[in-house]
Order: C-alpha cells, then structure tokens, then sequence
C-alpha cells in the first residue's frame, strides 16, 4: 500500500515537473513573437499518468493575443509558478509525513 502512495506522490511530482518546464518556456517567449502558450489540463494528465500515459501540452484558448501573434500573459505564467510551487511543496510535505510514519511504526516494532 505504501508503494502505491509512493508511486502517486512521484508521479504528481513528475507532472508538476512538467508543468513547470511548460510555464517557465512560456515566460522565457513572451516576447517571442507568434509564440503560443503551451499547458497541462492537470487533473486529466495526473489520471492519464496514473495509468502510465505521458502527459499531452496543450494551447489554452482564449488568451489575449497580441499584434505580433504571442499570447503569453506574465501575470497568468507568474500565478501558475506560484501555484505549482505550493503544490509540489505540499507533495513533498505529504511524502515526507508518510516516510516518517514508516519510519516510526518500524523503530516501535523494534523494541
């Protein structure tokens, strides 16, 4: 049961992964002209990864395009950063009380 919890902490920590490359290359073209902003619709990827499907980017619809064809939003990119980093923060804090638990029914059932 553990490996099964394991496996979908790492596996939600991959697909923060991902989404982070996706918004910090948004951020690095925002002023790269014609450049599309690229995403995860995260609920569905987590499922498909959960069953061992890679994670498929996607084009967001209805952003603000400019004159030169970019439709980077830096606040949109800049909260999406946020976001992921208190999940992945959150992830981290879950696997870590869960090693603890282990850890500490092991050392009780030592003694």
């Amino acid at each position: 049961m553990f490996d099964r919890i394991a496996a979908k902490h790492e596996h939600y920590m991959d697909l923060l992964s991902a989404r982070q490359k996706l918004v910090a290359s948004n951020l690095a073209n925002s002023e790269t002209p014609g450049y599309r902003t690229q995403d995860l619709d995260f609920q569905s990827e987590f499922a498909k990864l959960v069953k061992g499907r890679p994670a498929e980017v996607l084009t967001p619809e209805g952003l603000d395009v400019r004159n030169d064809g970019n439709d980077v939003s830096l606040d949109r990119e800049v909260r999406l950063l946020s976001e992921n980093a208190l999940r992945f923060q959150m992830v981290s804090m879950m696997a870590k009380g869960q090693f603890r638990a282990v850890k500490s029914a092991l050392s009780e059932g030592r003694g």
